[in-house]
């Protein structure tokens, strides 16, 4: 006889009526929700939901996929950031071709072995594609978890996880697990929200010890700060009007395998006739990074196969928009190519 907790049930009947509706919601395939899953992780859906149907399109099966070069993977990921899950991805599509005959692992335990996946990650593919009972807790799951169960343990804290995954897993039912994962992911989306949460549209408000104390606006309980380090990268945009120096970033670092203009600590004095500033400079807010970026203009007078350092490429504007960018750069780039173009007008 299955077993079902009053949350989940409750949970369970609203999600049917209410979902939104969302194209990965329509198939259980473990590649389609792998990559949805990769790609929602610090995304709006908005957004994503565009790369999935592209991705999708261009790499219709993990074969294909494994089958890229990482660069063709880069470039298709380029304006979603967090470029380590596009690496992984690529790695993980390899691992399940090669290892697992193209079929992926239904177990989270096994699913955790592939690169770039966690275990929220892997708990939302195995319930979702093969109705695994392990709950998928991420940032939605937590605040909802902590305002149930009014935890008062901070989250980040090994005490608080440990009260935040038991809850979660006594919240699990033995069956319709994908469709329970999800619910408790949509509820924090849409209704129990970090600020502001609609706690008199919540189907499950009767079963919140949070609610019933008044001290919901203070869950979850958070301890830990993330230090932000300031980086300053001024930048040169080393040019002839119609080519452009641009250099691969080392790995491990900040966008590690993308390229930029390279950083100006790294271009010899004299080369070059500086002309100003290429585009405006700029704060670009990463994780634990906030970059101070500028950008140099500097004319390029030599030979056209000149201006190219050991770990540069010196590419016509139109080759150098091909390669794969971090957003910083995008967020520049017409500036910076019409600056180029009026050093020849």
């Amino acid at each position: 006889m299955s077993k079902s907790h009053p949350v989940s049930q409750d949970l369970i009947v609203w999600f049917s009526k209410a979902q939104r509706d969302l194209p990965w919601r329509k198939t259980n395939d473990p590649y389609a929700i792998w990559l949805c899953e990769i790609m929602m992780q610090q995304t709006r859906i908005e957004t994503g939901t565009r790369y999935w149907h592209a991705f999708l399109t261009r790499w219709p099966k993990v074969e294909l996929l494994a089958a890229a070069d990482e660069s063709e993977v880069l470039k298709a990921w380029q304006g979603l950031g967090y470029y380590s899950r596009a690496r992984n991805l690529l790695k993980a599509a390899r691992v399940v071709v090669a290892e697992h005959r193209g079929v992926f692992p239904s177990t989270a335990e096994a699913l955790r072995k592939l690169p770039g996946v966690g275990p929220y990650t892997a708990a939302a593919i195995s319930s979702i594609c093969f109705d695994e009972p392990v709950p998928a807790v991420d940032g939605n799951v937590i605040r909802v978890v902590s305002r149930i169960f009014d935890v008062s343990e901070p989250v980040d804290a090994p005490a608080g996880r440990k009260a935040i995954d038991h809850a979660a897993t006594a919240l699990m039912p033995d069956m319709g697990c994908g469709d329970h994962n999800q619910a408790m992911m949509e509820l924090g989306a849409v209704i129990c929200k970090p600020k502001n949460p609609l706690c008199q549209a919540c189907p499950v408000r009767v079963h919140c010890a949070g609610f019933a104390a008044g001290s919901h606006f203070d869950r979850p309980v958070k301890g830990k700060r993330i230090t932000v380090k300031a980086v300053e990268m001024p930048m040169v945009v080393l040019t002839d009007g119609h080519h452009v120096a641009l250099v691969q970033r080392p790995q491990p670092g900040i966008w590690a395998g993308l390229w930029t203009f390279p950083l100006a600590e790294d271009v010899p004095e004299g080369l070059g006739k500086p002309n100003g500033q290429a585009a405006p400079p700029f704060t670009h807010i990463l994780t634990h990074r906030r970059l101070q970026l500028s950008f140099a203009l500097r004319r390029w007078e030599g030979p056209s196969e000149g201006g190219e350092g050991a770990e540069w490429r010196w590419l016509t504007w139109e080759e150098a928009a091909e390669q794969a960018l971090p957003r910083a750069m995008e967020k520049i780039w017409s500036d910076a190519r019409k600056s180029a173009a009026k050093l020849y007008i």
